[in-house]
């Protein structure tokens, strides 16, 4: 890797992350002059962690559904034009062994520094010039495109892209430097948010289930019209989980996030009418039989109805399947997987990420309004909205 770029480049990114690097590999693809900036030690830090270590570097059944955004329309034409088979090809054209986890997400068998190993040698293969440990002190417009202050001096290029991300994770280097780009162009802002995040329960909620951390379970977490059947942890704090994490990104701060306890079950009234009885006993042993033991005793302990009678009986069942939960908050930028909100996606072209109002100017991946689900979703959109912007650079 290089450490000081040359002067003069056609394209300029901001950002080596996984949208960073397949915009400077289409971009140099094409012949393009393209130096890649990063401001931290290394490049693909996310991507290093993603996935446990493996990175979870697509998913089979990715749709414009699996997505947040203020136009939900916007992520249509990239995603349609880099798909996840794509990607696939790329990785097995590295000999990258990987597998499926679970619900379409793919996994490195090994590391995901694979996946870093293989993007670097993809930009090398194209001239792509990579310096990191690079701050940018200024950026200016110019009559042939804009000027670039670095502490490893001054560049001039025709194209700029920023790919520095969303404020999630700042121990790994996560800053709101992308907003400040867009916010100094009078480019529009959605405000950002922390999603895929746990939540933090308070009060009386937090005290009745603070000693159950580790439990978990299969629930359906749902808010208003989303639903996710996924596995659901107590932590000491609150809650977590993919169905927790989730749910997390439509969460307006406000309203409760519902759990159905027994998603698809047998209701309880049939388990107690085939059960020795109907009491606290028979329902307890019910219960024990599709959730964990110290939950099932937890949620009874709290539901238990004043009489066993089919009233109470179905008072019961209609909140186990509909148990609300208000969360204090979240656990913030610093838990995050991911940031929602960012550069409005009606200042952009969906079909190149270049702003209306600012020529060769370009936005890709987190910084901008459109959020992924868990799952491989956001490294999709970051190879889309990547491979979108440098093919037009």
């Amino acid at each position: 890797m290089n450490s000081t770029p040359h002067s003069t480049h056609d394209v300029v990114i901001l950002g080596a992350g996984a949208a960073g690097l397949m915009c400077a590999i289409e971009a140099g693809k094409r012949g393009r002059r393209v130096v890649l900036l990063e401001h931290a030690e290394r490049v693909g830090k996310k991507i290093l962690i993603s996935g446990g270590g493996r990175c979870n570097f697509t998913n089979l059944h990715c749709k414009p559904e699996n997505f947040l955004s203020g136009n939900p329309h916007f992520a249509k034409s990239a995603l349609a034009r880099y798909t996840p088979a794509d990607f696939i090809a790329l990785v097995e054209s590295y000999g990258i062994a990987y597998h499926e986890k679970t619900l379409g997400q793919l996994f490195c068998d090994d590391s995901a520094k694979q996946i870093v190993a293989m993007l670097l040698s993809e930009c090398a293969k194209a001239g792509v010039r990579v310096a990191v440990d690079t701050t940018v002190r200024d950026i200016a417009r110019s009559e042939s495109g804009f000027n670039l202050t670095t502490d490893a001096g001054t560049l001039q290029t025709k194209a700029l892209v920023i790919a520095t991300g969303g404020l999630s994770i700042p121990k790994m280097g996560a800053t709101g430097f992308g907003y400040e780009v867009a916010r100094q162009f009078g480019i529009p802002i959605r405000q950002p948010r922390p999603a895929l995040v746990p939540f933090v329960l308070g009060g009386e909620e937090h005290a009745r289930f603070a000693n159950l951390s580790g439990v978990s379970a299969e629930v359906i977490a749902s808010l208003g019209k989303r639903r996710f059947r996924e596995k659901m942890l107590f932590t000491h704090r609150g809650l977590s989980g993919p169905a927790v994490l989730q749910i997390s990104s439509y969460w307006n701060g406000v309203d409760p996030v519902f759990v159905d306890w027994a998603p698809g079950q047998e209701t309880l009234g049939d388990l107690l009418a085939s059960s020795a009885g109907r009491n606290l006993a028979a329902a307890r042993a019910a219960l024990r039989g599709k959730l964990p033991a110290r939950l099932a005793d937890r949620l009874l302990e709290v539901l238990a109805p004043a009489s066993w009678s089919n009233h109470g009986i179905e008072e019961l069942e209609r909140r186990l399947h509909a148990w609300p939960f208000t969360p204090a908050d979240t656990e913030g930028y610093e838990k995050a997987e991911v940031t929602a909100g960012g550069v409005d996606t009606d200042a952009l072209s969906a079909q190149t990420m270049e702003c209306r109002t600012v020529p060769g100017l370009y936005f890709i991946g987190e910084v901008v309004d459109v959020t992924g689900h868990l799952g491989g979703f956001n490294f999709q959109w970051a190879w889309a909205s990547g491979a979108a912007a440098g093919r037009a650079v």
